[in-house]
């Protein structure tokens, strides 16, 4: 079973996946080894098993001789695991969201509020690469002008 399992897939707001990105899996699949999703996903191994570990990833699906069979769901959890990376969300604080979908319904309140704390901190560090922007922005062009002015001479 894996960790999107306990929730119905047709309700949007109980699935912890982000939306599935078509076009990078075969169609007709839904049963993936560790290298076809390193492959996917461009994770390590060594990552994937952590996750599984750590309660990022629990309850990765087994085959009869025990090799991690990975499902789309879990394909899709592990996309949005790689947004919430983006963010620089704390490890943490994922594992933390992963055990309260795992909660269920009842923790719908806190889920949002973990993602909206997390998307304060992305628009602040927007703005601060949006400074910064500028500020490249103004030494490039000053750094043209000066070899512009350089050249008339």
């Amino acid at each position: 079973m894996t960790v999107t399992e306990t929730v119905p897939v047709s309700d949007p707001l109980q699935s912890c996946a982000a939306p599935p990105v078509p076009g990078r899996r075969p169609d007709g699949r839904d049963q993936y080894t560790i290298s076809e999703v390193v492959a996917f996903t461009g994770l390590t191994a060594h990552t994937l098993r952590w996750y599984e570990r750590i309660g990022l990833m629990p309850h990765v699906d087994r085959s009869h001789t025990g090799q991690r069979r990975f499902s789309n769901r879990d394909l899709d959890w592990l996309a949005l695991v790689g947004k919430l990376r983006l963010t620089g969300m704390p490890v943490a604080k994922m594992v933390r969201y992963a055990e309260l979908v795992r909660e269920g319904v009842e923790t719908l309140e806190e889920r949002q509020e973990l993602l909206e704390e997390t998307r304060r901190d992305v628009r602040t560090r927007i703005a601060e690469l949006q400074d910064t922007l500028s500020v490249l922005d103004f030494k490039i062009d000053s750094y043209a002008d000066a070899r512009r002015a350089s050249e008339r001479f």
